[in-house]
Order: C-alpha cells, then structure tokens, then sequence
C-alpha cells in the first residue's frame, strides 16, 4: 500500500467550506486508489502566488524524508499560480521519486505522460493568469478615463476640525468616533497634517535665511 500526503490551500482565511471540501475529496480519492494517507497539509489565507507557506514547507520538508509516496491535491493552483515555482515543486518531488496527483486536472506523474501534461497545463495556467492581469490593468484604465473611482474613496472629514480636538486633549478613539472614521485614519491624518506644517515652517525659515543672505550680499552704499 502507497503512502499519501495530502495538501490543501485556500486564499482567505473564511473558506472553511472549501478546505473540507477539499480535504473530503481527496480522501475519498485515496481511499479508492487503495492509498494510507499517512498526514494532511494545510494553507489557509495564504495567497498561491507566495512561494513561502508553512503548509507547503512542511510538506516538502516531510517529502525529503521520504514519509510518504504521493502528494495529492485538488488542482495544480493550489500548489502555485506560478508556473515556475509549480514546476519546482514537481520536480523536487519527481528527484525524490514521489507521484503527483491533481483531481481537476486528472494529471498523475507516476508516468512520463502525466509529466508532461503538467508541464503544458501548467504552461496555459500561466498565460491565463497574464491575460487576467492585462485585462484587469485596461478596465481600470478605461474607468479611469471615465472619471469613475478606482479603489477606495477619499476621506471627507474637517482635518482642521481633528487637530484642534487633538490639540485639547482628546483622545483618538473620541476623534474617530466623533468624525465617524477609524483610529488608524485619524493617525494617518494627523501624520499628514503636522507633516505638512514642519513643511511650511521650514519653508518659511529657508525663505527668510534667504533673504537675510540677499541682503547681506549688497554693496554697501
């Protein structure tokens, strides 16, 4: 009997209906190749764009050890969403002589076919992924030259207004709750303003030492 190691990942912390899914799939599978699925590894609100994830690292740390013959998961983004990590990854597992199983993609590496269907499928994933991304980068540029707002609107608030309360003592949690915004905005707006005073206060002073040089610079009369 073969010896598996599951892993599963999803990106956000709140899917928990999509990592039991997962993990029901996947046994259900090893169950019916006759497969000891000897430990599960998970990820959970990590993004598959990041090659560093404590599930994955402890999966391939296990698989130098040889504790297990095949790695299955759900499908290969789970893995990676970067082809050359992905590839990788399979071929770290292909050197220590441990199969790759992928259910969406029906891709077993115990043959020389299933290899390179990884290597293609992997290949059209990334391309995709790359259209994805230019399409996104054009709709937020037409929007832009539509007028529309990209991304998080601007706070309206009375700054003047938050560095007086702030000046007679109160505290940031009375200030966001009295202009309706977060403590971290008040922070982030108090920041800016008093960064733009010591702005003015040097200017004024550059200008002066300025001007006391042009004047000192005159011929006498």
């Amino acid at each position: 009997m073969k010896t598996a190691a599951i892993y599963v990942r999803v990106s956000t912390a709140d899917q928990h209906v999509e990592t039991e899914t997962q993990l029901l799939d996947l046994r259900e599978f090893a169950s019916k190749r006759g497969f000891e699925v000897v430990k599960e590894y998970e990820d959970t609100g990590i993004s598959g764009s990041k090659a560093r994830r404590p599930g994955l690292a402890a999966l391939m740390a296990d698989a130098r050890r040889k504790r297990f013959d095949v790695v299955l998961v759900a499908a290969f983004d789970r893995v990676a969403r970067n082809v050359r990590h992905f590839l990788e990854v399979l071929d770290e597992l292909n050197h220590l002589g441990i199969e790759f199983v992928s259910l969406r993609e029906n891709i077993d590496t115990g043959g020389p076919l299933g290899r390179a269907m990884v290597v293609i499928v992997g290949a059209i994933a990334q391309v995709e992924k790359q259209a994805i991304v230019v399409r996104v980068k054009a709709g937020m540029r037409r929007a832009r030259l539509e007028g529309r707002q990209i991304g998080r609107a601007p706070l309206c608030v009375d700054r003047e207004a938050i560095l007086r309360d702030r000046e007679r003592g109160l505290s940031l949690n009375q200030i966001a709750k009295a202009q309706g915004i977060s403590k971290a905005s008040v922070c982030r707006l108090l920041k800016e303003l008093r960064d733009n005073v010591s702005k003015g206060v040097e200017k004024a002073v550059s200008g002066c030492a300025r001007g006391k040089e042009l004047i000192e610079s005159r011929p006498a009369a």
